[in-house]
């Protein structure tokens, strides 16, 4: 399948855009001709985002704040007054044994991995419905197979999978399309960023997981992003409530 002006023209939000798998594919989408609205919390990484693209235009904003689903697609329109693509990109996660369990640090993995994707949707499927644009929801294939210390984070983006599957039902009347990909363990950032994990154990989080990976390797964004691209694509116009795993086969292990 060809991607070549399939993004020409079209306009994008990617929230978490700033780094990782988001900012690889916000960058991807305005190669291809998209104007992209990427939204994330680092004023630095956001502002190094907009001076690499004229095509790129970013928001400061905390994904888990009450009205920031009206405020991110609002951005988008006043910019480019149309949207095409939603990928829901942010994520919270936070390694938590049970006698460590934290009400706090959960609810706030449930704002960002379920609330805030929730609001966007919402916020934005009049202008989807306009142009029979798609939503792409990043889940994890952490949920493929039970982790310790990380089940908050694994349960939640499950929660996701399975609004994926919802609102690929009740949004096809309006011709929008939604789907979702899992990723495997990617070098992304995300165990010292998200996680919040020092990078000594990180590196060996990183060792044990690429031994786990049956095609040896912990992945890349680069692994990622076409996936994503082809799941928003107007190229798909008979695929919707699907979640593709891509892990290298990590979430066979036994």
């Amino acid at each position: 399948m060809t991607q070549t002006n399939t993004w020409q023209g079209k306009v994008a939000i990617v929230t978490g855009g700033s780094s990782g798998i988001g900012k690889a594919t916000a960058r991807a989408l305005a190669d291809q001709g998209a104007r992209v609205l990427v939204t994330g919390r680092n004023a630095e990484k956001l502002s190094e985002m907009a001076a690499a693209n004229d095509a790129i235009k970013t928001l400061q904003a905390d994904s888990a704040a009450r009205d920031s689903g009206m405020q991110i697609v609002q951005a988008a329109l006043d910019h480019w007054g149309r949207l095409d693509l939603i990928v829901n990109n942010s994520g919270a996660g936070q390694p938590m044994p049970m006698e460590g369990y934290d009400a706090e640090i959960m609810a706030n993995m449930s704002a960002v991995n379920i609330i805030a994707p929730s609001q966007l949707v919402q916020a934005g499927r009049a202008a989807l419905r306009e142009t029979k644009g798609a939503i792409v929801n990043i889940g994890t294939a952490v949920s493929r197979n039970a982790v310790p210390m990380i089940a908050h984070y694994a349960a939640t983006k499950a929660a996701l999978e399975h609004l994926t599957q919802s609102w690929a039902m009740e949004l096809a009347k309006d011709g929008i399309r939604v789907n979702a990909i899992a990723p495997g363990p990617v070098k992304s950032g995300a165990l010292t960023g998200m996680m919040g994990m020092p990078p000594e154990l990180a590196l060996q989080i990183e060792d044990q997981e690429a031994a786990q990976v049956p095609l040896g390797r912990r992945g890349v964004p680069a692994d990622i992003v076409p996936w994503i691209l082809r799941l928003g694509s107007s190229q798909n116009a008979w695929l919707t409530g699907q979640i593709l795993t891509v892990d290298g086969g990590w979430s066979l292990r036994t």
